[in-house]
């Protein structure tokens, strides 16, 4: 860094150095494979050229002992010396990738959150719906909102004039809920993974757009920017249920090629979790929990899930809605635990699990549950929203993977130290 104020001897001394770095590992690994003449020449060199910088030869002497040893290197280095372009690169890529593997091992892992279990405390995937397409900001801003927000657009084009109808599923706790089909898409437009996929159709024509498999807003933003207000849904509902398919009429009319609806989709908050200290300290109640999802047998699946941890070994759990009890006193160790209590602002409370196979159930009115030896018991703080341990049980202790730190990205108010 401060090598325009070295010396031209002091330079000269530095990069013979290097060439005897380079010399040494010509020699360790290669002398086997040399001739003995081709040896001794490489070690006179190494030899000459090191005595010239203990010396402290002037700069002059030492650039013909790099000479000399250079064309040596040339003659005897083999795969070692000269090294291409290409070999120096991926020598480079494999140790930092090694470093990195290293790192999210045993320290710092980045974590995404797909869903809105953790909602407000964490936020998951949303949707911003332009119910006017037109009102869609521009490529300028959009390219921002991008870098901030992670928003990626989806627009859906009418590919014939008509009405807008929408393939109805059912609805859940009230709530809409479109069809939809699973299938395999691209992430970053690259990486195989699994997608939503939704088909709505104008004038009986498909349109379809795909979005992250976790996503889940689309119901939502469907009834607030495609329905009318409080539609009446109950002619779908037994269609769905007589047939099997039924489609909702929105009542509103395309030209074809005109913009049916435009959304955009932000990213969940990305954080680093702490993979170090679980290794010499006991989970908390009240921290944020990360761990791995494959020993908990009703979710099938190996992932890695995010929730608030409300129970150790020999704790006794308990719901009265919008409380949590811990050991028969309001649970203490998180603000999201008083927040929901008290159901503050947008915490709405703790409620209790509802029997509902394949699901267990568990805490439900009037239930209290003991936790276990060798495992933790997590819930989400946005209770109603949450498939959390009182569906699925308990995490094993050998799951545990960490709590997160930092939120990283995206650039919003809750950027900065994970509560």
């Amino acid at each position: 860094m401060f090598s325009f104020l070295m010396t031209q001897a002091a330079r000269a001394r530095r990069d013979a150095q290097n060439w005897l770095e380079v010399a040494d590992k010509v020699f360790h690994y290669r002398r086997d494979e040399l001739k003995d003449s081709e040896l001794a020449e490489l070690n006179l060199r190494r030899q000459d050229l090191r005595q010239r910088v203990k010396q402290k030869a002037d700069a002059s002497q030492i650039k013909l002992g790099i000479e000399a040893l250079e064309t040596v290197l040339h003659k005897v280095g083999g795969h070692v010396y000269p090294k291409t372009a290409l070999a120096d690169n991926v020598e480079f890529f494999l140790a930092a990738a090694i470093i990195i593997i290293g790192i999210r091992t045993f320290f710092v892992q980045p974590f995404k959150i797909p869903t809105n279990s953790m909602w407000p405390s964490y936020f998951g995937m949303k949707s911003a719906c332009y119910s006017v397409p037109a009102n869609a900001p521009g490529w300028a801003e959009q390219a921002f909102r991008l870098l901030q927000l992670g928003a990626t657009r989806h627009t859906a084009v009418a590919p014939a004039s008509g009405e807008l109808e929408i393939p109805f599923r059912g609805t859940q706790d009230g709530q809409l809920v479109v069809e939809y089909r699973r299938t395999q898409g691209r992430k970053w437009l690259v990486i195989p993974a699994e997608v939503r996929e939704y088909t709505f159709f104008v004038g009986g024509e498909p349109v379809s757009f795909q979005v992250p498999a976790d996503f889940s807003e689309v119901d939502s933003m469907v009834a607030e920017c495609l329905l009318p207000k409080s539609p009446d849904l109950r002619p779908y509902r037994d269609e769905y249920r007589a047939t099997g398919h039924a489609r909702i009429k929105t009542g509103r009319h395309f030209e074809k090629g005109e913009t049916v609806f435009s959304f955009d989709v932000l990213t969940g908050d990305q954080l680093f979790v702490d993979r170090f200290s679980y290794h010499f300290f006991d989970p908390q109640v009240g921290e944020g929990f990360v761990f791995r999802t494959r020993n908990i047998e009703l979710l099938g699946q190996d992932q890695y899930y995010i929730k608030r941890l409300v129970g150790v070994p020999g704790d006794v759990m308990e719901i009265r809605p919008p409380v949590l009890l811990r050991n028969g006193s309001p649970i203490t160790g998180a603000e999201a635990f008083d927040l929901n209590a008290k159901r503050v602002g947008l915490y709405k409370g703790y409620g209790n699990g509802v029997k509902n196979p394949p699901w267990l159930g568990l805490l439900g009115k009037g239930e209290t549950l003991k936790v276990p030896e060798s495992s933790f018991l997590a819930l989400g703080d946005n209770s109603y929203n949450s498939l959390d341990g009182r569906f699925w049980g308990y995490v094993p202790a050998k799951d545990a993977m960490g709590r997160p730190l930092f939120i990283y990205y995206p650039f919003t108010k809750r950027w900065g130290p994970a509560r």
